[in-house]
């Protein structure tokens, strides 16, 4: 290597060959440990290539990029997955699973693990009530499925009794980032097509998503007992989406479904199991330690972390010593979806787990480690490598070119938001859709924090230290951080539908967010006597109470303190002989209410307007 001169220092140069590989969110002085520069000096290359960073601060991909190709290095950014691999080489835990790479006699036959997917309103959540018999739509908002979990039934197939294991992922487009991973563990996709509706735009997102991950489909047209249902009118549709019904030739199985009536739920996990069987070899190892995906993750005020897992090869045993992400423990207990204690889970077998030090993200792969000591370093290096790669993510990038274009133009707006909600899966799919809103250059949004649990202390200190908004998702400050946050000004705002939460940030951002407006008494005055005009009708001799009252205004008529009539308009206002536009409290006038006539001595007229309230 040369050593060259940029912007007055020198630095070493490649070939434009040299490979250089960093781990996502790695900073300047990585790099310049890599090859042997001085992190000063890169500092300064980059601040010619107008870039702005310091020798600790981590980087992302594209300002590595163009650092590489000024040096003369082909920057090469590690992977999530390679650089989960290279991490769990080092401790000697083997990540590989499959019919691929195990020998095969210690293979063993496991049950599929399905996904439903499908449009918004389409009947999802409704055919997995009707395929476990159970209510889970009775407790959700908006009918939307807000939480994942997984569970297992069994199925009676050719003689023998087969389980199947369904992942209960949420269903509306926001959640694209989570029904993509929920793609990932999948065998095979439910896609869920209303006969009434047809294919909509969020059928083909999930169509996409679980073609992308190339998994087998099997169609379920829900709502054939609903009127103007066309099941045909569905399988022509879908032949576009190259998804072709067996009866037109094709090999996808369709079955006609009415999740409200239950009607051929059992032909549906029939079409899954000859899918299963016809299409995947799905066999694992089970005589290995486990490894699988954390598919749902909260903070019981009992149980303390909990951690839905889905286990993919070998068997989770209680007592075994555990990594989920960052997260780390010894399994103390392992509850199935009834809640019944289990002591050791096999392939494809989802259980609720008890014991993690802290709280995985969904998503996240677990594996079991030799002992506790091994568990908590995996778990301390995937947590600094994810700080780090989070840090890379919300660097604000801005060259010198861009920061004189924004002080020309005045400060960038920055919409700082904490995410607060019940479980991980929420918080990250919630995160996931917010940073994809396109605003434009002018307004910025930055995820400062984003945690599960009860809106705490430190999440209020945090938003009056960034001048940032809470957003609570199913969780709620409550006692003295509510008066905090309140004595403080921190707005706090809480959903329970996640597309709501994303609509209304977008309108926020876009400036678009529509005005509140809160009702504002002018003034009251009370009838003393009725006077009857032929030409205007009944006029009401009053006095006026309070405030004033002004010709135009809309009043309230309250009887005894009943409502008699709303937004009644006060078209006349007479003193004496003379019209006047507004009384003043204490004097006395004749009030016109236009067409309202059902007037009564000792009625009270009470006048308001509405005034924009002012947002914080």
């Amino acid at each position: 290597m040369q050593a060259p001169t940029i912007g007055g220092v020198s630095v070493p140069r490649g070939d434009g060959k040299t490979v250089v590989r960093v781990r996502r969110g790695a900073s300047l002085t990585d790099f310049a440990d890599k090859i042997n520069a001085n992190p000063a000096s890169l500092v300064t290359v980059l601040f010619h290539l107008g870039e702005m960073a310091t020798a600790t601060q981590s980087l992302d991909e594209d300002t590595f990029k163009v650092l590489g190709s000024e040096l003369g290095f082909d920057i090469q950014v590690v992977s999530p997955e390679d650089e989960e691999r290279e991490l769990f080489d080092a401790f000697n835990i083997d990540l590989d699973y499959g019919v691929e790479v195990e020998d095969e006699e210690d293979l063993e036959p496991r049950p599929p693990v399905v996904t439903v997917m499908g449009h918004v309103d389409h009947g999802k959540t409704r055919l997995l009530d009707a395929i476990r018999n159970a209510n889970v739509i009775a407790g959700e908002a908006g009918g939307i499925t807000q939480h994942i979990g997984a569970y297992q039934v069994t199925k009676e197939h050719e003689g023998e009794n087969r389980a199947i294991t369904f992942i209960d992922t949420p269903g509306h487009e926001a959640f694209t980032a989570m029904r993509a991973r929920g793609a990932k563990v999948t065998d095979i996709a439910i896609l869920v097509v209303a006969a009434n509706d047809g294919v909509m735009p969020q059928t083909i997102e999930a169509l996409n998503h679980a073609q992308a991950a190339d998994v087998p489909i099997v169609v379920a047209v829900n709502k054939i007992d609903v009127e103007g249902a066309n099941p045909d009118k569905v399988r022509q549709q879908l032949t576009e989406y190259n998804l072709i019904a067996e009866e037109y030739g094709g090999d996808t199985m369709f079955v006609d479904v009415s999740a409200k009536q239950g009607l051929h739920i059992d032909s549906l996990l029939e079409a899954v199991l000859l899918t299963a069987d016809a299409a995947l070899d799905l066999r694992a190892n089970p005589d290995k330690d486990a490894l699988g995906v954390a598919i749902e993750a909260n903070l019981d005020r009992g149980r303390g972390a909990t951690a839905t897992v889905l286990v993919q090869a070998g068997t989770l045993a209680v007592g075994d010593s555990i990594v989920a992400g960052s997260a780390h423990g010894r399994v103390r207990a392992m509850l199935d979806e009834h809640g019944n204690n289990l002591d050791v889970a096999l392939p494809s077998r989802p259980v609720q787990v008890l014991g993690l030090s802290s709280v995985p993200r969904a998503g996240d792969t677990f594996v079991v480690a030799p002992d506790d000591r091994t568990a908590r370093q995996i778990a301390e290096k995937r947590e600094a490598a994810d700080r780090q790669a989070s840090l890379a993510k919300a660097r604000k990038r801005i060259s010198l070119e861009d920061l004189n274009q924004a002080l020309a133009a005045g400060k960038v707006e920055t919409l700082n938001l904490i995410l607060k909600g019940d479980v991980s899966g929420s918080v990250e799919a919630l995160e996931d859709a917010l940073l994809q809103i396109d605003v434009g250059e002018e307004v910025d949004l930055r995820i400062i924090d984003r945690g599960v649990g009860a809106i705490t202390m430190n999440n209020i200190n945090l938003a009056m230290a960034s001048n940032a908004v809470i957003i609570g998702f199913n969780v709620r400050a409550e006692g003295q951080n509510a008066e905090y946050a309140e004595r403080e000004g921190v707005e706090i705002r809480y959903y329970s539908v996640i597309y709501q939460a994303i609509e209304e940030i977008e309108a926020a951002l876009k400036g678009m967010l529509k005005p509140e407006f809160e009702e504002h008494e002018v003034g009251t005055a009370e009838i003393r006597e009725i006077f009857r005009s032929s030409k205007f009708g009944n006029i009401a001799g009053s006095i006026v109470r309070s405030g004033e009252i002004r010709r135009g205004a809309k009043a309230r008529i309250t009887r005894d303190g009943v409502v008699i009539s709303e937004s009644v308009d006060v078209a006349g206002l007479r003193r004496f002989k003379d019209d006047v536009t507004e009384v003043r409290e204490g004097y006395e006038c004749g009030i016109n209410l236009g067409s309202f006539n059902d007037l009564q001595v000792g009625d009270l007229i009470a006048t308001y307007e509405m005034r924009e309230k002012p947002r914080a």
